[in-house]
């Protein structure tokens, strides 16, 4: 039996928060397609690779307001790989000077194991290994598993906070291979997201901005902090660092291309041994978001992440 890190790691978590929270589907009105590509520990053989797509858009059902949305993830690390899809729904509700969300998503998780890339010909013959191991599987094994999620969370001009737990059912995937009888079993526990920020626009110069923010994601056995702080100029340049209390710190980037494209990137640097062994860890994303709710006029939208 083993443990392990099941969700990838997100540097871009402040602009795609519908990636591990539902409740954000439909912040500001905005119809939005985002996408974003992790490539992590460069240099490192089987590092992990993710992909996230997401696509929320909000409706008017009657006076009330709602939002609807998918995600897709494919993440590879070294023989694993997991490919998820949930479908998302928020209801969003006014509250005070900001909007209120809360969202649920439904969906399921594929996992993959590639037991004939198992080489163990280089460990040895002992009596913990051999070149014929019965528990690792001799094909490709996998399994499907129902997965569902819950969220809340709240946005006004400035401020942001929110909430979610991802894997709400304890999914269970039987890896199962086409020749043998009997497979493994592989079960991902709860993990619990809070975050939130903030954006002060400076007296002396309105057109720059500090946004700080953070994330704290645990599935009550460990936990890992992220702590990010943005300069924000004119609303379209941004730039800023962050830090993993886990062992990691980077380097953020971005622009709005245009007016709703927003474009940015990630260098992340490992504090620990790895940095012996790696040329770091890269993440580009990529979002375009526009209002289909309000009524056309001269002036842009802008949001707290959304540029």
């Amino acid at each position: 039996m083993s443990f392990a890190q099941f969700d990838p790691q997100i540097g871009h978590y402040m602009y795609i928060p519908t990636a591990y929270n539902p409740a954000a589907a439909g912040e500001g009105d905005l119809m939005k397609v985002s996408g974003m590509h992790r490539m992590q520990f460069t240099g490192i053989s089987g590092a992990p690779m993710s992909t996230y797509f997401t696509f929320s858009s909000p409706f008017i059902i009657g006076k009330t307001k709602h939002a609807a949305g998918v995600r897709f993830l494919n993440d590879m690390y070294g023989l694993w790989s997991n490919q998820a899809f949930h479908v998302q729904y928020a209801y969003r509700l006014k509250l005070g000077n900001g909007w209120l969300g809360i969202g649920t998503e439904l969906g399921f998780l594929n996992v993959k194991f590639s037991g004939d890339s198992v080489n163990l010909s280089q460990m040895g013959e002992s009596e913990y290994h051999s070149d014929s191991d019965p528990v690792i599987p001799a094909g490709e094994a996998s399994g499907m598993t129902f997965d569902m999620g819950l969220g809340v969370y709240y946005s006004t001009s400035r401020w942001w906070v929110g909430a979610s737990y991802s894997h709400l059912t304890q999914p269970k995937a039987e890896l199962m291979t086409q020749s043998a009888a009997e497979g493994s079993e592989l079960r991902v526990k709860g993990t619990l997201y809070t975050h939130g920020g903030y954006k002060f626009v400076l007296r002396g110069n309105r057109d720059l901005a500090l946004i700080p923010s953070a994330i704290l994601q645990t599935d009550f056995s460990s936990w890992d902090l992220n702590l990010n702080l943005m300069m924000e100029y004119k609303e379209r340049y941004r730039w800023g660092v962050s830090y993993r209390v886990l062992g990691n710190v980077a380097v953020l980037l971005g622009v709005e291309i245009i007016s709703g494209l927003d474009l940015g990137y990630t260098y992340e640097l490992p504090t620990s041994k790895l940095l012996l062994e790696s040329y770091g860890s890269h993440e580009i994303y990529l979002s375009y978001g526009f209002d289909i709710l309000r009524p056309k006029r001269t002036n842009r939208y802008k949001s707290v992440r959304y540029l």
